[in-house]
């Protein structure tokens, strides 16, 4: 392993037969054994990942074997992945359902589970002709509100009686993890019949207050679309769907919403503003009237996160919030979207916090340096004011 002066992680032990097995195996003999050695060290990989705190492992064919560890990329030491392996692993590891959709689509995604690990998130691709995989290792808690260092007025969202809570943000910025702990407190405070439709399933939930069933697309249901016909049959209170897809998908949560259902999902765009114009973007131009008009009534709340270097090493999220105060609601119906940015900077008293806000305060409490904060900031040279105690409205005068 490459030195790293911040982690120290176990070398994984080259698992290689005795000499006498050797022999049998040049000639051709226990093949079982054989196979048995190629699934050893791939285990031995996954264990190794998360003893030394690894996110994410990716392997693939000729190239060390990589884990990332505190968002960094770190070679391991450990013998090189050759096609032969990967293919047999790639048999070995994948569902049987998943077999043909691998053949077929050449990429894949599913759930892997292995005893004394855990559950990894998994992504069988090709790259160059040969197999390769991206796998994340899935934590078997699930963090709680404080651990994660979410701000108060989430767990209201959390607690709506209905409508829709996006939760934003690009790839690797925490979104399952926040949707996860929000699900987790409802799980543990209300009564309430929880559905979730996932591809793959990322957190296990333990019935708690709640009762939770966990559908995942291809193994539970065949498709995220059929599933979605089917699940207000289920009597649920609360729907979650794992990622905010198509028309149809926001079509059928705006749906369940009208009908008194709380539907929570998530959805790949960098600011709360942002997500209301993706949202309609879905949608062919004729219907985003009404649409837009619909999402005003059901809308509660847009959750966006980027996530931050603590001081001391950590990660911790800088949070944008969007919630659909009544000013909120009447830009949306008279489609004023590019007024939201500006209502969600001056709509503290309804729970609305902007980035920069966020990142000034997290500097405030000493929890990540300005330089971090200025490097995530959505406006960096008004941050940087900020810092310096000039703080504008927004017609651009000074107010402090």
């Amino acid at each position: 392993m490459r030195k790293n002066e911040r982690h120290s992680h176990p070398p994984i032990s080259h698992l290689r037969p005795s000499a006498v097995e050797n022999a049998f195996f040049r000639a051709g003999v226990w093949r079982e054994m054989d196979y048995f050695f190629r699934m050893e060290l791939f285990n031995k990989i996954l264990k190794t990942a998360v003893d030394g705190g690894a996110s994410d492992i990716h392997i693939k064919v000729g190239t060390p074997v990589i884990f990332r560890i505190s968002r960094e990329l770190i070679s391991i030491d450990c013998p090189i992945p050759t096609e032969e392996w990967m293919n047999n692993v790639i048999e070995k590891m994948t569902p049987i359902h998943m077999k043909k959709k691998l053949e077929d689509d050449r990429e894949v995604d599913f759930s892997y589970n292995l005893a004394g690990a855990g559950r990894f998130r998994t992504n069988v691709f090709q790259q160059r002709g040969s197999w390769a995989l991206a796998m994340r290792h899935v934590k078997a808690t699930v963090p709680s509100f404080e651990q994660l260092g979410l701000l108060e007025q989430i767990k209201g969202l959390a607690e709506s009686a209905r409508g829709i809570v996006m939760i934003a943000g690009s790839t690797g910025s925490g979104k399952s993890t926040t949707l996860a702990a929000m699900i987790e407190h409802i799980n543990s405070n209300f009564k309430k019949h929880i559905v979730t439709l996932e591809d793959p399933i990322e957190f296990v939930f333990e019935d708690n207050q709640s009762v939770i069933e966990q559908r995942e697309i291809g193994l539970d249901t065949a498709t995220f679309h059929g599933a979605l016909k089917h699940v207000l049959r289920q009597d649920p209170d609360i729907i979650m769907l794992g990622e905010m897809r198509d028309a149809t998908t926001f079509t059928a949560a705006m749906s369940a919403a009208d009908t008194g259902h709380l539907v929570f999902s998530t959805l790949h765009t960098t600011t709360a503003a942002q997500s209301i114009t993706r949202v309609l973007d879905f949608f062919k131009a004729d219907d985003r009237e009404q649409v837009r008009r619909q999402l005003a009534s059901c809308l509660r709340g847009v959750i966006c996160q980027r996530m931050v270097p603590t001081i001391d090493g950590k990660m911790t999220p800088a949070l944008e919030i969007l919630t659909n105060s009544p000013v909120v609601r009447k830009m949306i119906e008279e489609n004023r979207l590019d007024k939201l940015s500006a209502a969600v900077e001056t709509g503290g008293d309804d729970g609305m916090i902007t980035f920069n806000q966020c990142l000034f305060n997290l500097v405030k409490a000493g929890k990540i340096t300005e330089k971090e904060a200025l490097a995530k900031a959505s406006n960096p040279q008004a941050l940087e004011m900020n810092f310096k105690g000039i703080f504008l409205n927004e017609g651009g005068r000074i107010v402090g």
